[in-house]
Protein backbone atom coordinates (compact mmCIF):
# COMPACT_ATOMS: atom_id res chain seq x y z
CA UNK A 1 0.00 0.00 0.00
CA UNK A 2 1.76 3.32 -1.29
CA UNK A 3 -0.85 5.64 1.27
CA UNK A 4 -0.19 6.10 4.28
CA UNK A 5 -2.41 7.49 6.73
CA UNK A 6 -2.27 11.04 8.06
CA UNK A 7 -2.12 9.27 11.46
CA UNK A 8 1.15 8.01 10.83
CA UNK A 9 1.97 10.05 8.19
CA UNK A 10 1.78 13.45 10.48
CA UNK A 11 2.78 11.85 14.10
CA UNK A 12 5.49 14.39 15.23
CA UNK A 13 9.40 13.27 15.26
CA UNK A 14 10.57 15.51 17.91
CA UNK A 15 9.67 18.17 20.54
CA UNK A 16 8.67 20.83 18.75
CA UNK A 17 6.22 19.56 15.81
CA UNK A 18 4.35 18.27 19.23
CA UNK A 19 1.34 19.28 19.70
CA UNK A 20 0.52 20.36 23.16
CA UNK A 21 1.55 18.82 26.26
CA UNK A 22 4.28 21.93 26.54
CA UNK A 23 4.13 20.97 30.29
CA UNK A 24 6.13 17.84 29.80
CA UNK A 25 8.28 18.73 26.30
CA UNK A 26 9.66 21.54 29.25
CA UNK A 27 10.21 19.71 32.13
CA UNK A 28 11.81 16.77 29.57
CA UNK A 29 13.32 18.95 27.17
CA UNK A 30 15.25 20.99 30.79
CA UNK A 31 16.27 17.12 31.74
CA UNK A 32 17.98 16.52 28.64
CA UNK A 33 20.07 19.53 28.61
CA UNK A 34 21.60 19.07 32.01
CA UNK A 35 21.87 15.63 31.85
CA UNK A 36 19.44 15.12 34.92
CA UNK A 37 17.88 11.74 33.46
CA UNK A 38 15.84 9.16 35.13
CA UNK A 39 16.04 5.80 34.63
CA UNK A 40 12.48 5.47 34.37
CA UNK A 41 9.34 7.50 33.01
CA UNK A 42 5.68 6.74 33.15
CA UNK A 43 3.10 8.61 30.83
CA UNK A 44 -0.53 9.00 31.29
CA UNK A 45 -3.32 9.83 29.48
CA UNK A 46 -6.19 8.66 27.52
CA UNK A 47 -6.01 7.66 23.67
CA UNK A 48 -4.04 9.31 21.33
CA UNK A 49 -2.93 12.17 22.95
CA UNK A 50 0.78 11.20 22.04
CA UNK A 51 2.09 8.89 25.15
CA UNK A 52 4.04 6.44 23.01
CA UNK A 53 4.79 9.02 20.10
CA UNK A 54 6.34 11.18 23.34
CA UNK A 55 8.31 8.05 24.10
CA UNK A 56 10.01 7.31 20.61
CA UNK A 57 10.95 10.83 20.80
CA UNK A 58 12.47 10.44 24.05
CA UNK A 59 14.47 7.29 22.33
CA UNK A 60 15.91 9.32 19.66
CA UNK A 61 16.75 11.61 22.04
CA UNK A 62 18.93 9.58 24.35
CA UNK A 63 20.41 7.97 21.37
CA UNK A 64 21.09 10.68 18.75
CA UNK A 65 24.75 9.96 17.08
CA UNK A 66 25.24 13.96 18.11
CA UNK A 67 24.81 12.99 21.78
CA UNK A 68 22.18 13.16 24.25
CA UNK A 69 19.96 16.20 23.25
CA UNK A 70 16.21 17.45 23.25
CA UNK A 71 16.63 18.43 19.55
CA UNK A 72 18.08 15.12 17.96
CA UNK A 73 19.10 15.52 14.00
CA UNK A 74 16.74 13.36 12.36
CA UNK A 75 19.31 12.36 9.82
CA UNK A 76 21.50 10.08 11.49
CA UNK A 77 21.34 6.19 11.46
CA UNK A 78 20.10 6.08 14.95
CA UNK A 79 17.37 8.64 14.52
CA UNK A 80 16.39 7.24 10.93
CA UNK A 81 16.56 3.53 12.33
CA UNK A 82 14.23 4.36 14.96
CA UNK A 83 11.85 6.38 13.24
CA UNK A 84 11.76 3.59 11.13
CA UNK A 85 11.19 1.04 13.88
CA UNK A 86 14.58 -0.75 13.36
CA UNK A 87 16.62 0.32 16.22
CA UNK A 88 18.07 -2.99 18.03
CA UNK A 89 17.90 -1.14 21.34
CA UNK A 90 14.82 0.35 21.19
CA UNK A 91 12.59 -2.49 22.53
CA UNK A 92 8.57 -2.02 22.18
CA UNK A 93 6.49 -4.15 24.17
CA UNK A 94 2.66 -4.22 23.98
CA UNK A 95 1.76 -5.35 28.08
CA UNK A 96 -1.76 -6.87 26.78
CA UNK A 97 -0.15 -9.64 24.73
CA UNK A 98 2.89 -9.58 27.03
CA UNK A 99 1.58 -10.05 30.52
CA UNK A 100 3.01 -13.39 31.99
CA UNK A 101 6.04 -12.96 34.62
CA UNK A 102 8.04 -15.67 31.92
CA UNK A 103 8.00 -12.65 29.66
CA UNK A 104 9.04 -10.28 31.78
CA UNK A 105 12.00 -12.20 33.00
CA UNK A 106 12.88 -12.59 29.42
CA UNK A 107 12.99 -8.86 29.05
CA UNK A 108 15.09 -7.85 32.39
CA UNK A 109 17.43 -10.83 31.60
CA UNK A 110 18.51 -9.14 28.12
CA UNK A 111 18.50 -5.74 29.56
CA UNK A 112 21.64 -6.39 31.61
CA UNK A 113 23.08 -6.84 28.47
CA UNK A 114 24.96 -3.64 27.06
CA UNK A 115 23.23 -1.90 24.18
CA UNK A 116 24.17 -3.07 20.66
CA UNK A 117 24.51 0.06 18.78
CA UNK A 118 23.00 3.20 20.85
CA UNK A 119 24.19 4.83 24.08
CA UNK A 120 20.92 3.71 25.98
CA UNK A 121 18.94 0.26 25.67
CA UNK A 122 14.85 2.02 25.53
CA UNK A 123 12.63 -0.33 26.59
CA UNK A 124 8.85 0.91 25.63
CA UNK A 125 5.80 -0.85 27.54
CA UNK A 126 2.59 0.23 26.29
CA UNK A 127 -0.34 -0.24 28.27
CA UNK A 128 1.72 -1.71 31.20
CA UNK A 129 -1.52 -1.86 33.57
CA UNK A 130 -2.41 -4.84 31.70
CA UNK A 131 0.39 -6.60 33.13
CA UNK A 132 -0.03 -9.77 35.92
CA UNK A 133 0.83 -9.00 39.63
CA UNK A 134 4.17 -11.53 39.04
CA UNK A 135 5.25 -9.53 36.28
CA UNK A 136 5.12 -6.31 38.37
CA UNK A 137 6.72 -7.97 41.12
CA UNK A 138 9.22 -9.35 39.07
CA UNK A 139 10.30 -5.91 37.51
CA UNK A 140 10.53 -3.72 40.67
CA UNK A 141 14.14 -4.84 41.46
CA UNK A 142 15.21 -3.83 38.33
CA UNK A 143 13.43 -0.54 37.87
CA UNK A 144 14.75 0.25 41.26
CA UNK A 145 18.64 -0.42 40.76
CA UNK A 146 18.61 -0.30 36.42
CA UNK A 147 21.93 -0.68 35.00
CA UNK A 148 23.06 2.79 33.75
CA UNK A 149 22.43 1.72 30.45
CA UNK A 150 18.78 1.24 30.26
CA UNK A 151 15.83 3.56 30.57
CA UNK A 152 12.39 2.15 31.18
CA UNK A 153 9.53 3.82 29.47
CA UNK A 154 6.06 2.97 30.59
CA UNK A 155 2.70 4.24 28.62
CA UNK A 156 -0.90 3.75 30.41
CA UNK A 157 -4.69 4.88 29.99
CA UNK A 158 -5.16 3.78 33.33
CA UNK A 159 -2.14 4.60 35.77
CA UNK A 160 -5.07 3.38 38.88
CA UNK A 161 -4.11 -0.25 38.24
CA UNK A 162 -0.30 -0.28 38.37
CA UNK A 163 1.18 -0.91 41.53
CA UNK A 164 1.92 2.45 44.06
CA UNK A 165 5.26 0.22 44.25
CA UNK A 166 5.99 0.72 40.27
CA UNK A 167 4.61 4.45 40.43
CA UNK A 168 7.18 5.69 43.28
CA UNK A 169 9.86 4.49 40.99
CA UNK A 170 8.88 6.49 38.17
CA UNK A 171 9.16 10.26 37.33
CA UNK A 172 5.44 10.45 36.29
CA UNK A 173 4.13 12.74 33.25
CA UNK A 174 0.24 12.86 32.92
CA UNK A 175 -0.41 13.79 29.41
CA UNK A 176 -3.78 16.28 28.38
CA UNK A 177 -6.56 15.84 26.34
CA UNK A 178 -6.04 18.59 23.23
CA UNK A 179 -8.48 21.58 23.25
CA UNK A 180 -10.39 21.12 20.19
CA UNK A 181 -9.01 24.72 18.80
CA UNK A 182 -5.34 23.18 19.24
CA UNK A 183 -6.71 19.84 16.87
CA UNK A 184 -8.44 22.12 14.48
CA UNK A 185 -5.34 24.08 14.55
CA UNK A 186 -3.32 21.13 13.30
CA UNK A 187 -5.55 19.92 11.29
CA UNK A 188 -5.38 23.21 8.86
CA UNK A 189 -1.65 22.78 9.02
CA UNK A 190 -2.11 19.28 7.61
CA UNK A 191 -4.04 19.59 5.41
CA UNK A 192 -2.45 23.14 3.78
CA UNK A 193 0.51 20.69 3.34
CA UNK A 194 -1.41 18.27 1.91
CA UNK A 195 -3.09 20.07 -0.48
CA UNK A 196 -6.30 19.11 0.47
CA UNK A 197 -9.40 21.87 0.23
CA UNK A 198 -11.19 22.17 3.04
CA UNK A 199 -13.58 24.53 5.29
CA UNK A 200 -13.12 25.79 8.68
CA UNK A 201 -16.63 24.68 10.55
CA UNK A 202 -15.67 21.08 9.00
CA UNK A 203 -12.30 21.32 11.00
CA UNK A 204 -14.10 22.65 14.25
CA UNK A 205 -16.33 19.59 13.87
CA UNK A 206 -13.80 17.34 13.57
CA UNK A 207 -11.77 18.53 16.45
CA UNK A 208 -14.86 18.34 18.94
CA UNK A 209 -15.53 14.61 17.69
CA UNK A 210 -11.93 13.61 18.20
CA UNK A 211 -12.84 14.36 22.23
CA UNK A 212 -9.51 15.56 22.72
CA UNK A 213 -7.17 12.60 20.90
CA UNK A 214 -4.98 13.82 18.39
CA UNK A 215 -4.93 11.07 16.68
CA UNK A 216 -8.58 10.19 16.65
CA UNK A 217 -9.01 13.61 14.41
CA UNK A 218 -6.46 12.49 12.16
CA UNK A 219 -8.48 9.44 11.91
CA UNK A 220 -11.52 10.87 11.97
CA UNK A 221 -9.92 13.53 8.69
CA UNK A 222 -8.53 10.14 6.52
CA UNK A 223 -12.15 9.55 6.47
CA UNK A 224 -13.76 12.84 5.46
CA UNK A 225 -11.51 12.93 3.01
CA UNK A 226 -12.82 10.00 1.73
CA UNK A 227 -16.58 10.53 2.22
CA UNK A 228 -15.60 14.06 0.36
CA UNK A 229 -14.23 12.64 -2.87
CA UNK A 230 -10.86 14.35 -1.45
CA UNK A 231 -12.49 17.55 -0.10
CA UNK A 232 -13.47 17.90 3.41
CA UNK A 233 -16.19 20.05 2.97
CA UNK A 234 -18.48 21.14 6.45
CA UNK A 235 -22.32 19.81 5.57
CA UNK A 236 -20.56 16.46 4.42
CA UNK A 237 -18.78 15.81 7.18
CA UNK A 238 -21.38 16.59 9.66
CA UNK A 239 -23.59 14.29 7.70
CA UNK A 240 -20.70 11.54 8.38
CA UNK A 241 -20.31 12.13 11.95
CA UNK A 242 -24.21 12.76 12.40
CA UNK A 243 -23.91 15.71 13.84
CA UNK A 244 -26.78 18.63 13.54
CA UNK A 245 -25.95 21.88 11.67
CA UNK A 246 -26.37 24.83 14.48
CA UNK A 247 -28.63 26.52 12.62
CA UNK A 248 -31.30 23.64 13.52
CA UNK A 249 -30.50 24.43 17.14
CA UNK A 250 -31.48 27.77 16.71
CA UNK A 251 -35.13 27.10 16.25
CA UNK A 252 -35.19 24.92 18.82
CA UNK A 253 -34.41 27.87 21.40
CA UNK A 254 -36.72 29.97 20.08
CA UNK A 255 -39.65 27.66 20.26
CA UNK A 256 -38.41 27.32 23.67
CA UNK A 257 -38.76 31.60 24.10
CA UNK A 258 -41.87 31.63 23.02
CA UNK A 259 -43.34 28.88 24.88
CA UNK A 260 -44.14 26.89 21.90
CA UNK A 261 -44.65 23.26 22.50
CA UNK A 262 -45.85 22.56 18.68
CA UNK A 263 -42.84 24.26 17.26
CA UNK A 264 -41.03 22.82 19.38
CA UNK A 265 -41.39 19.19 18.42
CA UNK A 266 -41.88 19.97 15.14
CA UNK A 267 -38.38 20.77 15.13
CA UNK A 268 -37.32 17.31 17.18
CA UNK A 269 -39.00 15.70 14.38
CA UNK A 270 -37.01 17.23 11.33
CA UNK A 271 -33.93 16.53 13.08
CA UNK A 272 -35.02 12.20 13.61
CA UNK A 273 -35.91 12.56 9.77
CA UNK A 274 -32.38 13.56 8.96
CA UNK A 275 -31.34 10.63 11.20
CA UNK A 276 -28.91 12.40 12.66
CA UNK A 277 -27.42 11.71 16.41
CA UNK A 278 -29.59 13.10 19.28
CA UNK A 279 -26.34 12.55 21.59
CA UNK A 280 -24.46 14.92 19.11
CA UNK A 281 -27.47 17.30 19.16
CA UNK A 282 -27.69 17.74 22.90
CA UNK A 283 -24.08 18.00 22.32
CA UNK A 284 -24.21 20.75 20.42
CA UNK A 285 -26.93 22.25 21.91
CA UNK A 286 -24.86 22.29 24.79
CA UNK A 287 -22.26 23.97 22.74
CA UNK A 288 -24.63 26.82 21.59
CA UNK A 289 -25.93 27.87 24.91
CA UNK A 290 -22.38 27.77 26.44
CA UNK A 291 -21.30 30.46 23.40
CA UNK A 292 -24.99 32.20 24.63
CA UNK A 293 -23.75 32.22 28.13
CA UNK A 294 -20.46 33.79 26.87
CA UNK A 295 -22.11 36.07 24.84
CA UNK A 296 -24.09 37.16 27.72
CA UNK A 297 -21.45 37.73 30.02
CA UNK A 298 -18.39 38.34 28.45
CA UNK A 299 -19.27 39.62 24.36
CA UNK A 300 -16.10 39.97 23.12
CA UNK A 301 -14.88 36.44 23.92
CA UNK A 302 -16.95 35.42 21.33
CA UNK A 303 -15.20 34.59 18.04
CA UNK A 304 -16.09 36.43 15.10
CA UNK A 305 -16.59 33.55 12.93
CA UNK A 306 -18.74 31.82 15.24
CA UNK A 307 -21.77 30.72 12.70
CA UNK A 308 -24.85 32.65 13.17
CA UNK A 309 -23.55 35.28 15.25
CA UNK A 310 -25.92 37.83 14.91
CA UNK A 311 -28.63 35.09 15.75
CA UNK A 312 -26.58 33.88 18.46
CA UNK A 313 -27.00 37.71 20.57
CA UNK A 314 -29.93 38.08 19.72
CA UNK A 315 -30.93 34.78 21.51
CA UNK A 316 -28.69 36.15 24.20
CA UNK A 317 -30.85 39.36 24.76
CA UNK A 318 -34.26 37.26 24.65
CA UNK A 319 -32.98 34.37 27.18
CA UNK A 320 -32.37 35.11 30.65
CA UNK A 321 -28.60 34.16 32.19
CA UNK A 322 -30.42 31.99 34.66
CA UNK A 323 -32.15 30.42 32.38
CA UNK A 324 -29.18 29.55 30.17
CA UNK A 325 -27.71 27.97 32.86
CA UNK A 326 -30.65 26.00 33.26
CA UNK A 327 -30.95 24.81 29.99
CA UNK A 328 -27.29 24.02 29.74
CA UNK A 329 -27.89 21.38 33.04
CA UNK A 330 -31.03 19.96 31.15
CA UNK A 331 -28.94 19.50 28.09
CA UNK A 332 -26.25 17.89 29.76
CA UNK A 333 -27.84 15.68 32.08
CA UNK A 334 -30.49 14.52 28.95
CA UNK A 335 -27.30 13.60 27.09
CA UNK A 336 -26.23 11.43 30.27
CA UNK A 337 -29.81 9.85 30.37
CA UNK A 338 -30.68 8.84 26.61
CA UNK A 339 -29.07 5.35 27.01
CA UNK A 340 -32.03 4.95 29.83
CA UNK A 341 -34.68 6.15 27.97
CA UNK A 342 -36.79 3.86 25.76
CA UNK A 343 -35.47 5.06 22.52
CA UNK A 344 -33.15 8.19 21.67
CA UNK A 345 -35.94 10.31 20.54
CA UNK A 346 -37.81 9.44 23.20
CA UNK A 347 -35.09 10.45 25.45
CA UNK A 348 -34.21 13.91 23.18
CA UNK A 349 -37.79 14.81 23.25
CA UNK A 350 -38.60 14.80 26.64
CA UNK A 351 -35.02 16.40 27.48
CA UNK A 352 -36.99 19.29 25.60
CA UNK A 353 -40.31 19.06 27.36
CA UNK A 354 -37.97 19.33 30.30
CA UNK A 355 -36.74 23.01 29.00
CA UNK A 356 -39.96 23.83 28.21
CA UNK A 357 -41.98 22.76 31.47
CA UNK A 358 -39.25 25.12 33.51
CA UNK A 359 -39.06 27.83 31.18
CA UNK A 360 -39.10 31.14 33.00
CA UNK A 361 -43.23 31.92 33.66
CA UNK A 362 -44.44 28.96 32.00
CA UNK A 363 -44.68 26.58 35.23
CA UNK A 364 -48.38 25.67 34.54
CA UNK A 365 -50.78 26.19 37.57
CA UNK A 366 -52.92 23.52 38.26
CA UNK A 367 -56.95 24.74 38.93
CA UNK A 368 -57.99 24.23 42.45
CA UNK A 369 -60.90 21.41 41.71
CA UNK A 370 -57.77 18.85 40.59
CA UNK A 371 -59.00 15.44 39.93
CA UNK A 372 -58.01 12.82 42.22
CA UNK A 373 -55.26 10.96 41.77
CA UNK A 374 -55.90 6.89 41.08
CA UNK A 375 -54.81 4.79 44.14
CA UNK A 376 -51.61 2.57 42.99
CA UNK A 377 -51.93 -0.41 43.03
CA UNK A 378 -50.29 -2.35 46.05
CA UNK A 379 -47.63 -5.12 45.60
CA UNK A 380 -47.36 -8.67 47.25
CA UNK A 381 -45.57 -6.95 50.44
CA UNK A 382 -48.97 -4.54 51.45
CA UNK A 383 -46.97 -2.59 54.78
CA UNK A 384 -44.53 -0.65 51.63
CA UNK A 385 -47.94 1.20 50.50
CA UNK A 386 -48.28 3.03 53.72
CA UNK A 387 -50.05 6.38 53.63
CA UNK A 388 -47.22 9.62 53.16
CA UNK A 389 -46.76 10.83 57.10
CA UNK A 390 -47.13 13.81 58.23
CA UNK A 391 -44.79 16.06 58.78
CA UNK A 392 -44.92 19.90 61.01
CA UNK A 393 -44.58 22.00 58.24
CA UNK A 394 -46.35 25.04 56.47
CA UNK A 395 -49.54 23.75 54.48
CA UNK A 396 -48.81 22.68 50.95
CA UNK A 397 -51.61 24.67 48.92
CA UNK A 398 -52.33 24.05 45.48
CA UNK A 399 -50.87 27.01 43.54
CA UNK A 400 -53.45 29.63 41.98
CA UNK A 401 -53.18 30.83 39.05
CA UNK A 402 -50.77 33.73 38.91
CA UNK A 403 -51.99 37.30 38.33
CA UNK A 404 -49.10 39.29 38.58
CA UNK A 405 -51.11 42.72 37.59
CA UNK A 406 -53.19 42.35 40.75
CA UNK A 407 -51.52 43.08 43.84
CA UNK A 408 -52.63 41.13 46.89
CA UNK A 409 -51.53 40.86 50.86
CA UNK A 410 -49.35 38.27 52.25
CA UNK A 411 -50.57 36.03 54.30
CA UNK A 412 -47.63 34.58 56.25
CA UNK A 413 -47.91 31.22 53.80
CA UNK A 414 -44.58 31.31 52.10
CA UNK A 415 -44.51 27.73 51.17
CA UNK A 416 -47.05 28.64 49.09
CA UNK A 417 -45.49 32.18 47.43
CA UNK A 418 -42.35 30.48 46.49
CA UNK A 419 -44.19 27.90 44.07
CA UNK A 420 -45.49 30.30 42.61
CA UNK A 421 -42.38 31.45 41.13
CA UNK A 422 -39.97 29.76 38.23
CA UNK A 423 -36.73 29.81 36.61
CA UNK A 424 -34.05 30.69 38.72
CA UNK A 425 -35.13 32.69 41.26
CA UNK A 426 -37.84 29.92 42.41
CA UNK A 427 -34.50 28.03 43.33
CA UNK A 428 -33.27 31.10 45.51
CA UNK A 429 -36.69 31.29 47.00
CA UNK A 430 -36.84 27.46 47.97
CA UNK A 431 -33.23 28.00 49.56
CA UNK A 432 -34.89 31.19 51.91
CA UNK A 433 -37.06 30.89 55.05
CA UNK A 434 -39.35 33.93 56.27
CA UNK A 435 -37.86 35.74 59.10
CA UNK A 436 -40.61 38.35 59.44
CA UNK A 437 -43.49 39.76 57.86
CA UNK A 438 -46.13 41.65 57.56
CA UNK A 439 -49.20 42.44 54.89
CA UNK A 440 -46.65 44.45 52.12
CA UNK A 441 -43.80 43.47 53.92
CA UNK A 442 -40.78 40.04 53.76
CA UNK A 443 -37.17 39.89 55.21
CA UNK A 444 -36.27 36.04 53.93
CA UNK A 445 -33.33 34.50 55.87
CA UNK A 446 -30.83 33.35 53.26
CA UNK A 447 -27.56 30.76 54.85
CA UNK A 448 -24.75 32.54 54.39
CA UNK A 449 -22.95 29.42 52.17
CA UNK A 450 -25.46 30.80 49.36
CA UNK A 451 -23.98 34.30 49.58
CA UNK A 452 -23.24 34.37 46.16
CA UNK A 453 -26.44 32.98 44.73
CA UNK A 454 -28.43 35.89 46.07
CA UNK A 455 -25.62 38.47 44.60
CA UNK A 456 -26.81 37.13 41.51
CA UNK A 457 -30.52 36.50 41.85
CA UNK A 458 -31.44 38.21 44.86
CA UNK A 459 -33.15 42.02 43.02
CA UNK A 460 -34.85 39.41 40.46
CA UNK A 461 -36.43 37.37 42.73
CA UNK A 462 -37.57 41.22 44.65
CA UNK A 463 -38.82 42.18 41.35
CA UNK A 464 -40.48 38.78 40.80
CA UNK A 465 -42.58 39.38 44.44
CA UNK A 466 -43.39 42.62 43.82
CA UNK A 467 -45.04 41.12 40.98
CA UNK A 468 -47.18 38.82 43.03
CA UNK A 469 -47.49 41.30 46.27
CA UNK A 470 -47.75 44.74 44.49
CA UNK A 471 -45.36 47.66 43.53
CA UNK A 472 -45.39 48.76 46.62
CA UNK A 473 -44.14 44.98 48.41
CA UNK A 474 -40.74 45.53 51.25
CA UNK A 475 -38.58 42.41 49.91
CA UNK A 476 -35.62 42.45 52.71
CA UNK A 477 -32.48 39.60 52.65
CA UNK A 478 -30.39 38.47 55.64
CA UNK A 479 -27.82 35.72 56.30
CA UNK A 480 -28.18 33.18 58.55
CA UNK A 481 -28.75 29.64 59.85
CA UNK A 482 -31.79 28.72 58.73
CA UNK A 483 -34.49 26.42 61.42
CA UNK A 484 -35.81 24.40 58.56
CA UNK A 485 -38.76 26.10 57.40
CA UNK A 486 -37.45 26.59 53.84
CA UNK A 487 -39.85 25.25 51.13
CA UNK A 488 -36.29 23.43 49.85
CA UNK A 489 -36.27 21.74 53.60
CA UNK A 490 -39.76 21.32 54.18
CA UNK A 491 -39.88 19.13 50.84
CA UNK A 492 -36.28 17.20 52.27
CA UNK A 493 -37.74 16.38 55.25
CA UNK A 494 -41.33 15.06 53.58
CA UNK A 495 -38.75 13.07 51.44
CA UNK A 496 -37.16 11.64 54.24
CA UNK A 497 -40.07 10.67 56.50
CA UNK A 498 -41.69 8.88 53.86
CA UNK A 499 -38.55 7.04 52.78
CA UNK A 500 -38.08 6.01 55.85
CA UNK A 501 -41.56 5.01 56.96
CA UNK A 502 -41.07 3.04 53.34
CA UNK A 503 -37.93 1.11 54.43
CA UNK A 504 -39.71 0.28 57.67
CA UNK A 505 -42.44 -1.35 56.41
CA UNK A 506 -39.97 -3.26 53.83
CA UNK A 507 -37.74 -4.46 56.35
CA UNK A 508 -40.67 -5.49 58.87
CA UNK A 509 -42.49 -7.87 56.29
CA UNK A 510 -42.15 -11.20 57.57
CA UNK A 511 -41.93 -12.06 54.00
CA UNK A 512 -39.11 -9.99 53.61
CA UNK A 513 -37.79 -11.56 56.65
CA UNK A 514 -37.73 -14.69 55.71
CA UNK A 515 -35.83 -14.11 52.31
CA UNK A 516 -33.04 -12.30 53.87
CA UNK A 517 -33.05 -14.78 57.12
CA UNK A 518 -33.22 -17.59 54.91
CA UNK A 519 -31.37 -16.96 51.56
CA UNK A 520 -29.36 -14.39 52.41
CA UNK A 521 -31.39 -11.42 50.45
CA UNK A 522 -30.56 -8.28 50.15
CA UNK A 523 -32.93 -5.46 49.89
CA UNK A 524 -31.86 -2.45 47.40
CA UNK A 525 -33.53 0.73 45.89
CA UNK A 526 -36.74 0.93 48.41
CA UNK A 527 -38.92 3.98 47.38
CA UNK A 528 -42.40 5.27 48.32
CA UNK A 529 -45.22 3.57 46.24
CA UNK A 530 -46.32 7.34 44.33
CA UNK A 531 -43.79 9.68 45.10
CA UNK A 532 -44.65 12.69 44.19
CA UNK A 533 -42.84 15.92 44.71
CA UNK A 534 -44.63 17.75 47.54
Amino acid sequence: MSYQVLARKWRPKSFAELVGQEHVVRALSNALEQGRLHHAYLFTGTRGVGKTTLARILARCLNCDTGVTATPCGVCPSCQQIEAGRFVDLIEIDAASYTGVDNMREVLENAQYAPTSGRYKVYIIDEVHMLSKNAFNAMLKTLEEPPAHVVFILATTDPQKVPVTVLSRCLQFNLKQMPPGHVAGHLRTVLEREGIPFEPGALNLLARAAAGSMRDALSLTDQAIAYGSGEVHEQQTRDMLGTVDQAYLFPLLEALTEADGPHLMHEAEAIAERSLSFDAALQDLALLLQQIALAQAVPDAVAEDVPERARLFALADRIDPETVQLYYQIATLGRRDLELAPDEYAGFSMTLLRMLAFAPGKEQAQPAQSVPARTPTPPPTPKVAAETPRVHAPETRTPRPETPATASAFDGDWFALSRRLSGGVKQLAALCELADHSADFLKLRLPGDKKSLLDSLGEKLRVALRELLGPGARIEFELGATSGAAPAEIVAQKKAVRQAEAEAAVMDDPFVQTLVRDFDATVTNIKPIGEQTP
